[in-house]
This record gives structure tokens, C-alpha cells and sequence, in this order.
């Protein structure tokens, strides 16, 4: 008999001991999903399980919108914004082919120019915006044209994130040499978080070694991720964060299930589990670490 995959909303886990920050979720996302609850009942949620406090992030155009208005409504968020660097390809008018083997998305009618604008004047309008992010490389999404564009987009985040003193937050997939070079060559901001940390022990060591932040996802609990893992046991408290990037990446076991900021008690427990440490001093650092890169709420 075959058996039945579970697909809604999973139940809220234990409580963690301490408060935490999911430092990068799309809540603007999370309540669009199919049976989801409200924005209100989300954070209430969060907040009953010990994530009281969240790093909402914005990175299409509409979503940067959403984002300023819910970090001004809402204590509980503070706000990151940036051009996606698939969005960025979208918006340059470029269409090709990558690796990932999808039909290329339609161009955007707004120029990437105007949506980096938006980002700015957001940012610097917005005291509760904190950060500049998602931004990066992502060579499985782009083809050659699309990487040239996603490039010269993460670089002027980057010096944005460094003219405004705002945190950045790092998307970096199958391009980790490209945004290592990149972050070397025009001088990282000071406070640089890798966002949902897919790299190796290596490169761990590298970023650390630049007193780069690390953010790691549900993924760090996937069965088949030891070098993750690995990675993880390298990083210093003072550099670690978590998040849910919700609703995505759903912490195992409820992986293939919609994720949102009050399941992040899953993957702390794993942080715990793989470092050795006390769960109560896992929590406490990861409050003092996100606080360190965000500022007070």
C-alpha cells in the first residue's frame, strides 16, 4: 500500500528556552500559501515557540514594497531589500537558456536601473530596513548573459550596503569562487551574511577567516548533507545566525511541507546536535550574534 505524503502546515514544535531571530524569511510569501494563515497569526505563532523576532526580506520589486510597510506595522520585523539576482536578469531584459533546464522567465518592462533605485530609496527612507539582501550569484538560474547581469547587480548592492552602513546578505548558489571574488576584490561590507549557507568546510573556514557571517537553513539537517554539517562545525558563535528562508526549506522532518519563522526551533535544535553545545548556549548566542548584525528591534 502506498504510503500518504503529509503536505499542509505542520503542527508548532516544542518551545526553544531562549528567544531567537529567523534572520531571513519571505513572509510576503509564506501568508500567499495555499490554506496559510494570517500575517498576525504567523507572528504569534513565531513568537509562542521563541522566534519572537524576524528579518523580513524583499527582493522583487513587489515584495520590497510589502517589506517597508511590514517593518513599519509589525515590532517584530526588521527588513532586508535588494534586486534578487534572478530578478535582476529578468529586469536587464535578458532571455536564455541555463543550467537549470527551465523555460526562461519573460523580461521584466521595469529597467534593472529603476528597481536598484527602489531599493535604495527604500533603504535610506526606512530606519527599519537593516540590511541590503538577497543579493549574489546564482549560476544554476543564469546562463553567460545572465551571470554578466547578476555580477554588476550584487556589486552595486555591495557598494550600497557599504555607503548606507547596512548589513548585506549573501544569495550564492554554484557560484561560491564568483562572490568570494567579488566580496574580495570590492571589500565586503562589515557585516556580510552568507544567506542559507551552502558551502563546505572550506569555504566556512575562508568566511570565517574574513569575519563573514554564516546563516544556516533546514538544509543542515537534511540526511544527506554531512558536508554542511561539517561546515557548521567550523563556524564560531560570534559568526553563526539561522533562518527558515521560509516557506521554503522546511527543516526535516517536515521537508516537502510549507516552512514559515515558527518551525526555526527545528534547525536550532540541530545546531545544538552537531556542534555539542547546550541548547539554552546556542540560543543565547544566536540572539547576541543577530543583534551584533541587525541592531536592536
Amino acid at each position: 500500500m502506498a504510503r500518504t505524503r503529509t503536505t499542509g502546515w505542520p503542527e508548532p514544535p516544542e518551545p526553544l528556552p531562549l528567544a531567537v531571530v529567523d534572520n531571513h524569511t519571505h513572509l510576503e510569501s509564506v501568508v500567499t500559501w495555499e490554506g496559510s494563515p494570517s500575517l498576525a497569526a504567523h507572528l504569534e505563532r513565531a513568537s509562542s515557540v521563541g522566534v519572537p523576532r524576524m528579518v523580513q526580506v524583499g527582493c522583487d520589486v513587489e515584495a520590497i514594497a510589502w517589506t517597508d510597510d511590514a517593518v513599519r506595522t509589525h515590532p517584530q520585523l526588521l527588513g532586508a531589500v535588494a534586486v534578487h539576482p534572478n530578478e535582476a536578469v529578468r529586469h536587464a531584459g535578458v532571455v536564455e537558456a541555463a543550467p537549470d533546464g527551465l523555460e526562461p522567465e519573460p523580461p521584466y518592462e521595469v529597467p534593472l536601473a529603476d528597481a536598484i533605485d527602489l531599493v535604495e530609496r527604500t533603504a535610506r527612507a526606512n530606519p527599519r530596513i537593516r540590511a541590503i539582501g538577497e543579493t549574489g550569484l546564482d549560476h544554476f538560474r543564469a546562463g553567460t548573459r545572465g551571470r554578466e547581469v547578476q555580477r554588476e547587480a550584487f556589486r552595486t548592492h555591495v557598494a550600497l550596503a557599504k555607503e548606507l552602513g547596512l548589513a548585506l546578505q549573501i544569495h550564492d548558489r554554484d557560484a561560491h569562487d564568483e562572490v568570494v571574488e567579488v566580496l574580495l576584490a570590492d571589500g565586503a561590507p562589515d557585516r556580510t551574511v552568507f544567506h542559507c549557507f551552502s558551502g563546505d568546510a572550506a569555504l566556512a573556514r575562508l568566511a570565517v577567516s574574513h569575519g563573514w557571517y554564516l546563516s544556516f537553513a533546514g538544509p543542515v539537517s537534511f540526511r544527506a548533507n554531512d558536508a554542511l554539517r561539517d561546515a557548521l562545525r567550523v563556524v564560531p558563535p560570534s559568526l553563526l545566525l539561522v533562518e527558515t528562508d521560509a516557506p521554503y526549506l522546511t527543516v526535516h522532518p517536515f521537508r516537502g511541507r510549507p516552512n514559515a519563522p515558527y518551525l526555526l526551533p527545528g534547525t536550532v535544535r540541530t545546531v545544538a546536535e552537531v556542534t555539542g553545545r547546550p541548547l539554552v548556549e546556542v540560543c543565547s548566542a544566536l540572539a547576541a550574534t543577530s543583534e551584533a548584525v541587525y541592531g536592536s528591534w
